[in-house]
C-alpha cells in the first residue's frame, strides 16, 4: 500500500547533511512495514535490527560506541556485510536499548555515509521512564500517522479519483460522479480507519466483523502496553483517561475535562497518566488559543485543550457505534457523528504536516482548528453536515481577518467570502488537499 511518507524517506536518503533518521508513529501504523519496503526497493542491500525480538543485539553496543566495530559486530551477526551508502540499516523498537540511542551521535558524527532509520512506537515513553541520553541535534526525524483518506482511497484502487482532485478548482462544483464515490469512501474510512491491517482486511475482505477485531486486537494491545511499560501506580488512571476520550469528543463542549475521567479525580492526579498517552502517540492535544498571535504556541493556554485519537476508526470501534448506522446514516448519533469528523479532520491536518490549534471567545463562539502557514494563522470550521452557517467562523474571520479560512462539511466546494478574508467551502473528503487549496486561493488574492 502506498504511503506519502515514501517521498520524504527519498528526501532524507539523498540529502547532503544527513544524519540517522528517527521514524516515529503510534505502534502498528506500519513503521517496520514502510521502511522494509523502503529498504529494498532503494538500496542494494538492507539490515533489519530488531531490538524487541533478540535479547542478544543489545550486548553489541555495551562495549563501547566506536561505530565501525558495532557495524562489524552486526556484520558477524546478520551475515551480511554492510556498506555506507548502499545499505540501509534499520534499528527497529530501539527504545528497548538504551545504549543505541546514545550511539546515534556518534553515527552522525563519526558515520555520516552510512544510511541509518530508527523507529521505536514507545520512544518518547522509554526517553522519559529510563531518562535515556538522547542525542538531541544530532537526528533527522520524521513522524508516520495511520493512512490517511487520501493513501485509503488509493488503496481501495481509486487513484482516478486522487488525480482528478489533485487538480480540481474551488470555483468548479463537483458532480455527482466524483461526490459520490468519494462521499462512500470517507464512511467507509470513519468505519475501517487507516490502521494498515485493519484497512487491508478490509480491501481482501469487506467483512465490518473481521476488520473490527482487528481494531479490538490493536486496542487491546495497546492496554497490554500500560500494563508492560507504565509505573504501576499509573496503569489505572491511563485506562480510565483512554476510556473516556470518546465520551468527552463527544460532548458538545468537547474541552477535556479531568473531573469527567473519574468521579473525585483532580488533574494533577491524573496528568502523568495524559502525557503517557500522548507519548505512546495514541492521543493528540489540541490547546486553546484566544488571542490568535503567531506563534500560536506562545499565546496557547495548555490548561484548556481538547482530546483526539490517533485513527478514526478506532475511535469509531471505541465508542462502539455500529458501522451500520455510519454506512447507512441511520440512527440518533448527532453528537458522535460531529465528533467523528473532527478527529478526522484533526488526524488529516497533522498528515498535513500542521499543528492544529482551537480558538474560543469565552463561551459565545468556538473555531474547530486554527494553524500556522507561511506566516499566518488559517482557521478551520468542521461540520459534520451540508450546514455551513457557521457564526463563530464569521465572527472570527470579522474579528482578526485571515487572508484565507476553509469550511469542511458535506457541502459542495465553492469559493464563500467571509469579511475581507477568503474562505473555501471544502468536501470534508478533500482535507488532505488543503494544502493546494491554500496556494490556489493565495494565487487569487
Amino acid at each position: 500500500m502506498f504511503r506519502d511518507i515514501t517521498d520524504d524517506l527519498l528526501r532524507w536518503k539523498n540529502k547532503a547533511n544527513r544524519k540517522p533518521l528517527l521514524l516515529t508513529g503510534v505502534r502498528q501504523c506500519g513503521k517496520t512495514y514502510i521502511v522494509e519496503k523502503f529498504g529494498r526497493e532503494h538500496f542494494q542491500s538492507y539490515v533489519y535490527v530488531n531490538f524487541e525480538s533478540s535479547e542478544n543485539i543489545p550486548g553489541i553496543f555495551d562495549y563501547d560506541f566506536d561505530v565501525r566495530r558495532i557495524l562489524t559486530e552486526l556484520e558477524y551477526y546478520f551475515k551480511t556485510k554492510i556498506i555506507p551508502g548502499e545499505t540501509l540499516v534499520f534499528f527497529d523498537e530501539i527504545q528497548v536499548c538504551p545504549r543505541a540511542i546514545t550511539a546515534l551521535k556518534y553515527f552522525c558524527e563519526n558515520m555520516k555515509e552510512l544510511h541509518l532509520v530508527c523507529a521505536g512506537s514507545l520512544l518518547g515513553v522509554a526517553i522519559k521512564r529510563d531518562q535515556v541520553s538522547f542525542p538531541v541535534g544530532k537526528v533527522n526525524r520524521l513522524r508516520l500517522y495511520p493512512m490517511s483518506f487520501k493513501e485509503f482511497v488509493l488503496a481501495n484502487g481509486r487513484g482516478d479519483l486522487i488525480d482528478v482532485f489533485s487538480q480540481w478548482p474551488t470555483d468548479r462544483e463537483i458532480p455527482a460522479l466524483y461526490s459520490v464515490p468519494m462521499e462512500r469512501l470517507l464512511k467507509e474510512y470513519y468505519v475501517v480507519g487507516g490502521m494498515p491491517e485493519a484497512v487491508k482486511t478490509w480491501i481482501q475482505t469487506h467483512d465490518i466483523e473481521q476488520v473490527e477485531e482487528v481494531h479490538r486486537e490493536i486496542l487491546n494491545d495497546y492496554a497490554d502496553d500500560f500494563a508492560k511499560h507504565a509505573p504501576a501506580q499509573e496503569v489505572p488512571k491511563i485506562r480510565w483517561v483512554w476510556d473516556s476520550v470518546p465520551v468527552q469528543l463527544a460532548k458538545e463542549n468537547n474541552k477535556f475535562v479531568f473531573s469527567h475521567v473519574k468521579e473525585g479525580k483532580r488533574s494533577a492526579q491524573l496528568e502523568d497518566a495524559l502525557q503517557w498517552l500522548r507519548d505512546a502517540g495514541l492521543i493528540t492535544q489540541s490547546e486553546l488559543v484566544e488571542k490568535p498571535e503567531l506563534p500560536l504556541s506562545g499565546f496557547s493556554d495548555k490548561t484548556a485543550f481538547k482530546v483526539y485519537m490517533s485513527d478514526v476508526g478506532l475511535l469509531r470501534t471505541k465508542s462502539g457505534v455500529s458501522a451500520k448506522t455510519i454506512l447507512e446514516e441511520s440512527g440518533p448519533y448527532e453528537k458522535y457523528k460531529g465528533a467523528f469528523a473532527e478527529n478526522y479532520v484533526l488526524n488529516e491536518l497533522q498528515a498535513c504536516g500542521k499543528e492544529p490549534y482551537y480558538w474560543r471567545s469565552g463561551n459565545t463562539a468556538e473555531v474547530d482548528f486554527i494553524f500556522e502557514e507561511d506566516g499566518e494563522i488559517v482557521p478551520v470550521e468542521v461540520k459534520a453536515a451540508d450546514n455551513t452557517q457557521a457564526k463563530s467562523f464569521r465572527l472570527y474571520c470579522k474579528r482578526y481577518e485571515p487572508r484565507i479560512g476553509f469550511k469542511l462539511s458535506q457541502k459542495n466546494i465553492a469559493e464563500n467570502p467571509c469579511e475581507k478574508s477568503k474562505a473555501v467551502n471544502l468536501p470534508l473528503y478533500l482535507g488532505w488537499n488543503i494544502d493546494r487549496y491554500i496556494k490556489q486561493t493565495e494565487e487569487k488574492l
